[in-house]
């Protein structure tokens, strides 16, 4: 059995096991430490204060999540978000991560933002074709703006207007 729901910092744990391989083995985060989990039961609660955050859970464990916070930190860009999507290793397009979009995108309307942004460290198939099936468009290409395991990342950014 599978559910959504909004996460607290109980999942801080599961968000972790779910987070940290990406930031230990891959460029989909450019972190290079992993994270604690008081550190990430502080991110979830400074986080929800007011943007929405989701977990997944298949059978009672969380192998999901997603969540916006703010785009930039200027007062212009307040009604603007960045979302963000991880599924656990090995569950990659097994549709959580549109289930995850599904809850998440019509709570940011619900909540008056006016766009979301999906930063997107190239190249990452799988995220970009789940940011365009979920109506994205690309929006921007940043050469080279990454440095993550002694090498240069591209980062795009696909936009969706709520």
């Amino acid at each position: 059995m599978s559910a959504i729901r909004p996460a607290t910092p109980i999942d801080a744990d599961a968000i972790c096991r779910i987070y940290n391989p990406y930031v230990t083995d891959t460029i989909v985060s450019f972190e290079e430490t992993p994270v604690a989990a008081a550190e990430m039961a502080l991110r979830i609660t400074d986080l929800t204060r007011t943007h929405p955050w989701y977990v997944y859970e298949e059978s009672g464990s969380v192998v999901g999540y997603a969540y916006a916070g703010p785009w930039r930190s200027r007062a212009a860009y307040r009604d603007a978000v960045e979302s963000t999507v991880y599924v656990e290793s090995g569950l990659a397009g097994s549709g959580i991560g549109s289930k995850l979009y599904d809850a998440l995108i019509p709570e940011l309307r619900r909540r008056s933002f006016h766009c979301a942004m999906g930063g997107i460290a190239l190249p990452n198939a799988a995220s970009v074709a789940l940011h365009e099936k979920k109506g994205f468009i690309k929006v921007a290409h940043f050469r080279e703006v990454g440095w993550k395991f002694q090498r240069r990342i591209d980062v795009g950014y696909w936009e969706l207007v709520l």
